[in-house]
């Protein structure tokens, strides 16, 4: 099978830092689903996964974590689906990725695919509809559906990126809750709106201001998508007595969250990953998850995020993918189809 991969970690600049190369089809496992891929997409994580560092893999690797297909070959004890099913799903970090036209993944962590949308638009969906979702019903426990009473209000920093596209959505078509959306530019401020944000603050300037000048003292959720170090301190400031505080980015530095304890506020970390790494007893939550999401997709109230499609899926239009995305202006979900 064709495949993109590496062995190095280079910049990306560097041709070598991913490669095309062929080889053997994967053989799935008992739970495993042996998937031929339609498309993929890529995210933050992936570039982060490549980042240059002094290590050479033994065997090429691949990377990539979102992917629609067609599952053409199952496990012996797979129940959830059948040779022949469209799926989607995000994977595992443990395991090998998406960049290749075959790939084994453990039927928990998959769903049936958007009955609506392409493979490129459905591509785009997995790692951030999971990551969204966890976010906030999981960790930052989020009502669904909306609570009566007295709207709640989420801040969501980093509003334009991938995960911030569908967090804007579920939070605001799905959950009910007044979104305020961080956006920098006129464009990505515009794309936020257009997804459901109620009002938008410039994460580069004072966040605690802006939010407290549109006329909120404090926020009852904030999800932080972006610098987590740089953002905290506005956050804590902001979150409600009693609210929560929800990040999916590793910090550089130590966090102070001593100041929450007056405010009883909580602070929690997002990572998709967990479930599959660590073979948690709910790893099936992702399956059900994304099948709702797909629902939601094909009822109208969630759209996909798929803002650029490169074809084909080789290693020069991921070294161009992932460039964009370390240039740190990409809005939406870059996604690449067709081998």
């Amino acid at each position: 099978m064709k495949a993109v991969t590496l062995t190095r970690y280079l910049p990306i600049y560097h041709p070598e830092s991913l490669q095309d190369i062929n080889l053997p089809v994967p053989v799935p496992g008992p739970r495993d689903l042996l998937v031929r891929i339609d498309a993929i997409a890529v995210n933050p994580v992936d570039t982060k996964m490549r980042a240059p560092k002094d290590k050479i893999e033994k065997e090429p690797r691949i990377l990539g974590w979102d992917a629609a297909g067609t599952v053409v070959g199952i496990g012996s004890e797979v129940s959830l689906f059948q040779v022949g099913d469209s799926v989607y799903y995000a994977g595992d970090i443990t395991r090998q990725g998406c960049n290749s036209e075959f790939q084994v993944v453990d039927e928990r962590i998959v769903g049936h695919r958007p009955k609506s949308l392409t493979p490129s638009g459905a591509a785009a969906l997995p790692l951030t509809a999971i990551t969204a979702w966890e976010s906030l019903f999981d960790r930052l426990m989020v009502a669904m559906p909306p609570q009566p009473g007295r709207r709640k209000t989420i801040l969501i920093i980093g509003g334009a990126g991938g995960v911030g596209s569908i967090a804007i959505q579920l939070a605001a078509k799905v959950a009910g809750l007044h979104v305020i959306a961080t956006a920098s530019r006129p464009e990505s401020s515009a794309w936020c709106r257009e997804l459901g944000a109620h009002d938008i603050a410039d994460h580069n300037g004072d966040l605690a201001g802006q939010v407290q000048g549109l006329g909120y003292k404090f926020v009852d959720y904030v999800l932080i998508l972006n610098n987590t170090d740089q953002h905290l301190p506005a956050a804590v400031e902001l979150v409600a007595p009693q609210g929560a505080i929800c990040s999916i980015v590793e910090n550089a530095n130590l966090l102070d969250i001593a100041p929450l304890k007056n405010k009883s506020a909580r602070f929690c970390w997002e990572m998709m990953f967990t479930r599959a790494m660590y073979q948690t007893e709910d790893m099936v939550r992702q399956h059900h998850l994304l099948n709702e999401v797909a629902q939601l997709v094909d009822q109208g109230i969630l759209k996909t995020t798929v803002n650029q499609v490169l074809s084909p899926i080789n290693a020069a239009n991921l070294r161009q993918a992932h460039a964009q995305l370390e240039a740190g202006n990409t809005i939406g979900k870059i996604v690449l189809e067709g081998f």
